[in-house]
């Protein structure tokens, strides 16, 4: 079921982030090979940066371990969680109570990438590691804006809004939801059986050349609307370079770059519903050339 927020929930949450704004502190703990205790180095630095933070506005902790590119799928999955896990585990000895802590998630490995002037060696030490984020409270100066909500629940509607390939009357603002182009977890690459559908698309695309549109990423479960890490590059952009990926593709088959742009929004739009909808790619028509007619 496709969930679209109310105008008067929209107002209210726009008015409630200018209150209550929020400030990411963002520290990043290193283990040496095969390990998930702390040298005695790295847990004085992370000590450091916890005893810095204003536990009384703390509003959610998140943390990601991460592994190198050797060792199998299931050991570093392993590994990275254990790593987590023992970063959580010191965070709680300095009095943030577990309910706060939203996710301990180990992510597996980090693909071993070229970086300039930096050898393979040091780029490995660099992806054996734990990503701590700690949202705090900022209250915004000055007076609050009164606010008045009415009917601030989600109001349901079906997935039929979306148009499908089907459909003939195609204008500016209408939106094609891409079901059955699949990515792999974590990862901005599809998976083989959504070439078939990226090939409809084109084909669809070709078949309407008036169409102009952007390619809308999204990905869910992430606090605060925050990205997704892509565990290909260890950066969080992941809907931004799952949109490129469609990008991309259709541009090799064929489809004129002037015609596409693309763009991610991490998590900030859920449709409400199921998780599966929340992680989607979406075509934004955002202009519809009128077709000349032909001489007769």
């Amino acid at each position: 079921m496709i969930i679209r927020k109310s105008i008067a929930y929209l107002i209210f949450t726009f008015f409630f982030s200018s209150i209550l704004a929020q400030e990411d502190k963002v520290h990043e703990t290193f283990f040496d090979t095969n390990k998930y205790t702390l040298s005695q180095e790295q847990r004085t630095q992370l000590d450091t940066f916890l005893s810095a933070l204003p536990k009384d506005k703390v509003l959610d902790v998140t943390i990601y371990g991460y592994c190198d590119d050797r060792g199998s799928e299931a050991y570093n999955l392993q590994l990275s969680q254990n790593r987590a896990n023992t970063i959580r585990e010191i965070i709680m000895d300095y009095g943030i109570k577990d309910v706060i802590i939203k996710d301990t998630d180990g992510k597996g490995e980090l693909l071993l990438t070229k970086l300039d002037n930096t050898t393979d060696e040091v780029q490995r030490k660099l992806n054996r590691k734990v990503e701590l984020i700690v949202a705090l409270a900022n209250p915004a100066k000055g007076k609050s804006p009164a606010i008045v909500v009415e009917d601030a629940q989600p109001t349901e509607e079906t997935v039929n809004q979306y148009k499908t390939f089907d459909d003939n009357d195609i204008m500016k603002g209408d939106r094609i939801l891409l079901e059955n182009i699949l990515f792999r977890t974590n990862y901005s690459s599809v998976k083989g059986s959504s070439y078939k559908d990226l090939r409809l698309l084109a084909k669809f695309l070709k078949n309407h050349d008036n169409l102009y549109f952007k390619i809308q990423g999204h990905v869910c479960c992430i606090n605060r609307g925050r990205d997704a890490i892509d565990l290909r590059t260890g950066k969080r952009n992941l809907s931004v370079m799952r949109a490129k990926f469609i990008y991309d593709y259709l541009a090799q088959l064929g489809i004129e770059k002037k015609r596409m742009r693309y763009e991610g929004f991490g998590s900030k739009h859920p449709l409400g519903g199921q998780i599966k909808y929340d992680k989607r790619v979406e075509i934004l028509i955002t202009y519809v050339k009128k077709k000349t007619k032909a001489n007769p």
